[in-house]
C-alpha cells in the first residue's frame, strides 16, 4: 500500500528516489518547478533531456505522458519529467492531468522507484485550480496500482498544502 503524504517546501530540497518535474514539452527548462529543477540539479539533467529531443523524443514530450533523466545534483536518483496539461474554461482535460501521475508512477515502477516527489502539476502557469488539481492528484494516486511505498506530494505554500489536506482527508 502507497503511503501519501504531504509536505509545504521546495521540491528541489526533497530527498526521494525520484522527483517529478512538472516540464514543457520541450524538455530543456523554463519557470516554475521546472526552472528549479534545472537549475538547482544542475547541467546533466539538460544534456540528457537533449539526448531525448536528439532522439525519439524529437517533437518534444507529449501532454501527460512522462520520461525518466539522470537527477544531477538533486538527492534523487533520477527525475520523471511528465508535461501537464494547460487548464481549459471550455474543454476537460482533466484526464491528461491523470495521465501525468499514472505515467510518472508506471515509470517510477520500471526504475524500481520507492519513494517520489510529485509537485501540485499545473497549477502554475498553467492556471489549473488548485483544488481541483489537488483532488485529481490524491484520487489519480490512491487509484493506481503502484510499487511505489511513498508518494510526496510538494507543495510550495500554505494554501496549496491546506488544499491538498483536505483533498487527503
Amino acid at each position: 500500500m502507497t503511503t501519501i503524504t504531504l509536505v509545504q517546501g521546495d521540491i528541489t530540497r526533497e530527498s526521494a528516489d525520484a522527483i517529478v518535474n512538472a516540464a514543457n514539452s520541450s524538455l530543456l527548462g523554463g519557470g516554475g518547478v521546472d526552472g528549479a529543477i534545472h537549475r538547482r540539479g544542475g547541467p546533466e539533467i539538460l544534456a540528457e533531456c537533449r539526448k531525448l529531443r536528439a532522439g525519439h523524443l524529437g517533437k518534444g514530450l507529449a501532454t501527460g505522458r512522462a520520461v525518466a533523466t539522470t537527477a544531477g545534483a538533486l538527492d534523487a536518483r533520477w527525475v520523471i519529467h511528465t508535461v501537464g496539461p494547460v487548464h481549459s474554461e471550455t474543454e476537460d482535460r482533466s484526464e491528461l492531468l491523470a495521465s501525468c501521475y499514472r505515467e510518472s508512477l508506471r515509470l517510477a515502477d520500471e526504475l524500481g522507484a520507492r519513494t517520489v516527489a510529485f509537485p501540485a502539476i499545473s497549477t502554475g502557469v498553467y492556471r489549473w485550480p488548485m483544488d481541483d488539481a489537488a483532488r485529481i492528484a490524491v484520487e489519480t494516486v490512491r487509484n493506481t496500482p503502484t510499487a511505489v511505498e511513498e508518494v510526496r506530494f510538494v507543495l510550495f505554500d500554505t494554501r496549496a498544502h491546506a488544499v491538498f489536506a483536505s483533498r487527503l482527508g
